[in-house]
C-alpha cells in the first residue's frame, strides 16, 4: 500500500493535486482514497482526534482503506504543550501535573497516564471496527537511546497496546547500527515492525536504512534527501523540500519487493512534505511496482 502523510496539507491544496471544485475537507479526502489505499494521520501526534475528525475520516474512505496513526507525542517521550492535553485530562488533574509549559509523561499523575492510554487505544478501536486501521505509528524522540529502561519503556508500550499492529521508528542511529541485532530481536519477539526510514545518509542525524521485515507488518517512511536543510535550524521546515527522481525510487523497488516477500502487510509512506512532492512521489512508486488504489 502506498500513500502519504498529510492529504490535507495547505501547501498540497494549493498545488494543483486536487481538481478544482475539490476545495472541502471532505472532498479532498474523497478524492485523495481513489488515488491511494492509505493515508497516515500526522495530527494526532499534536492532540486527540474529535469525534467529527474520526466520522470525517472514517465516513469517507472507501472499504478496505486504511490509516496509520501517529502516536501521541507524550507517549512517544516528546514535550508536549499542556494545552494539547484533553480538557477532560486538565480539568481533572489540575495542581496535580508536575509543569506549567511543556509537560513529559513523568510529570502526569499514574492514573491520569492511564487515561490518557484509555482515550488513545478509543480512538484506534473507531478505526479498528471499520476495518481501517493499518498500524499505530511510533515515532521516538531523538534523545530516546537503546538503553535497558527505554527497550522497558517499548515493551510496555506494546502491553498497552497488544491488539494493534504497532510500528516503531527510531530516530538514534545507534539502535540500528551498534545495537542493530538487538534491537532486531527485541522487535521481532514483539511483532513490531521496524520502520525504514528513507533519509539523507552520512551525517550526524542519519538513520541507517534497515530493510527488515520484523514482523506481519512492514513500514518504510520517505522522509527526502535533503542534505543541505537536514539538520538546518533556520530552515528546519525545509529538510523535506525533496522530490525523488524516478531513477532514485527504481534504486528502492528491488529492496522493497524482497520485503514484501516476508511480510503480510508493506505500508510505504512518503512524508517528503513540499508542494505537491509527496504525492508525486506516491504515484510515481505506485507505476514502479504496478500497484492502484
Amino acid at each position: 500500500m502506498v500513500g502519504i502523510s498529510a492529504w490535507a496539507d495547505a501547501e498540497l491544496a494549493k498545488s494543483g493535486f486536487y481538481p478544482a471544485g475539490i476545495d472541502t475537507p471532505t472532498a479532498r479526502l474523497k478524492y485523495y482514497a481513489s488515488r491511494f489505499s492509505i493515508a497516515e494521520i500526522d495530527s494526532n501526534y499534536h492532540f486527540f482526534p474529535t469525534r467529527r475528525n474520526l466520522a470525517l475520516w472514517l465516513d469517507n474512505t472507501p472499504e478496505g482503506f486504511k490509516f496509520n496513526v501517529k502516536a501521541f507525542s507524550l507517549f512517544t517521550q516528546h514535550p508536549t504543550p499542556l494545552s494539547s492535553l484533553p480538557r477532560t485530562i486538565r480539568e481533572k488533574y489540575a495542581g496535580k501535573i508536575n509543569a506549567k509549559g511543556n509537560v513529559y509523561l513523568h510529570h502526569l499523575p499514574e492514573e491520569a497516564v492511564d487515561e490518557l492510554w484509555s482515550i488513545f487505544t478509543g480512538t484506534l478501536d473507531a478505526f479498528r471496527e471499520k476495518g481501517k486501521l493499518g498500524a499505530v505509528l511510533f515515532q521516538f524522540a531523538p534523545w530516546f537511546h537503546p538503553e535497558p529502561r527505554n527497550y522497558d519503556y517499548i515493551g510496555l508500550c506494546r502491553d498497552r497496546l497488544a491488539k494493534y499492529p504497532v510500528a516503531v521508528e527510531f530516530q538514534v542511529a545507534s539502535w540500528l547500527d551498534k545495537h542493530r541485532e538487538e534491537t532486531l530481536k527485541f522487535l521481532r519477539e514483539r511483532s513490531l515492525a521496524l520502520v525504514c526510514v528513507d533519509e539523507p545518509q552520512g551525517l550526524k542525524s542519519s538513520i541507517p536504512q534497515v530493510h527488515e521485515v520484523t514482523g506481519p507488518l512492514a513500514v518504510v517512511r520517505f522522509h527526502g534527501r535533503n542534505r543541505e536543510n537536514w539538520e538546518s535550524k533556520e530552515y528546519a521546515a525545509g529538510k523535506f523540500n525533496y522530490l525523488y527522481t524516478e531513477a532514485e525510487l527504481k534504486e528502492c523497488v528491488p529492496k522493497i519487493q524482497v520485503m514484501a516477500q516476508h511480510t503480510e502487510y508493506l505500508h510505504l509512506i512518503f512524508k517528503n512534505k513540499h508542494a505537491d512532492y509527496p504525492v508525486k512521489n506516491a504515484l510515481m512508486m505506485q507505476e514502479l511496482l504496478g500497484l492502484t488504489a
